[in-house]
């Protein structure tokens, strides 16, 4: 062999060494993304709030039915509200489980003992909505800033109201979302049947787990677990 073939051989083997340790250091790249994507695929999966995840009716949601016996009149899926406006999509009442459960076993006593129901106007509320609401009543003395939220935004909370057999709602001195002292539970320059009903809603309430405020005769608030604020919007193409 010449020094001239030798010379070629040469230069051809060092330019197979590079040509392979090229491609080593890019396999090694391609693997190092590939793992990056996957550690940033589960950080991002860890960050989602479940509720957008799953339907939550079947975690720790519950939804509340005329079936169930209720009378479901959420009013913010509606005009007939305060706003004269339409916030909600559609209308639904979902409250987390132990809430839920504890108004199917009240309104079943209502039933049995009284031939009373309870009616609903407002249940849970997402986070998007709280803000519709707050964009219409930015007044932190009827609707809780969205950063804030509501016990109505982590599913807690209800708004509420007794009829009788004839679906006649209870005397309760004002309508619901009235905004005024007479609404207060502790404003007394009533009748004597509308204390009597106010009194008797709020201690069926509190008997099954619920607190009520002094400022709405109709909000009351479940006593269990906390929960965060939720944004889950509920589908309006339930079957």
């Amino acid at each position: 062999m010449n020094k001239a073939s030798y010379l070629e051989i040469s230069l051809f083997c060092i330019s197979v060494l590079f040509f392979l340790q090229s491609c080593r250091l890019d396999s090694q790249k391609a693997l190092q993304n590939l793992t990056s994507i996957k550690d940033t695929s589960t950080i991002l999966k860890q960050n989602i709030n479940p509720d957008f995840e799953k339907e939550p009716l079947s975690t720790e949601w519950e939804e509340l039915t005329k079936d169930q016996g209720f009378i479901i009149d959420i009013r913010y899926a509606t005009n007939n509200n305060f706003m004269k406006k339409k916030i909600y999509d559609c209308s639904r009442c979902l409250m987390r489980k132990e809430a839920a459960r504890a108004l199917v076993l009240l309104n079943e006593e209502l039933v049995r003992k009284y031939n009373y129901r309870l009616k609903l106007f407002d249940c849970y509320r997402p986070k998007d909505f709280q803000q519709r609401l707050w964009d219409i009543m930015p007044d932190i003395n009827y609707v809780a800033h969205p950063s804030k939220g509501s016990m109505h935004n982590r599913g807690v909370a209800i708004d509420i109201t007794i009829v009788d057999s004839l679906n006649r709602e209870l005397d309760m001195g004002t309508e619901f979302d009235f905004f005024g002292k007479q609404a207060h539970y502790d404003y007394t320059n009533l009748s004597k049947e509308v204390l009597a009903n106010r009194k008797f809603l709020r201690a069926k309430m509190e008997q099954y787990g619920f607190a009520g405020i002094r400022t709405e005769w109709w909000h009351f608030s479940h006593k269990g677990k906390t929960y965060p604020i939720s944004n889950y919007r509920w589908s309006c193409d339930k079957k």
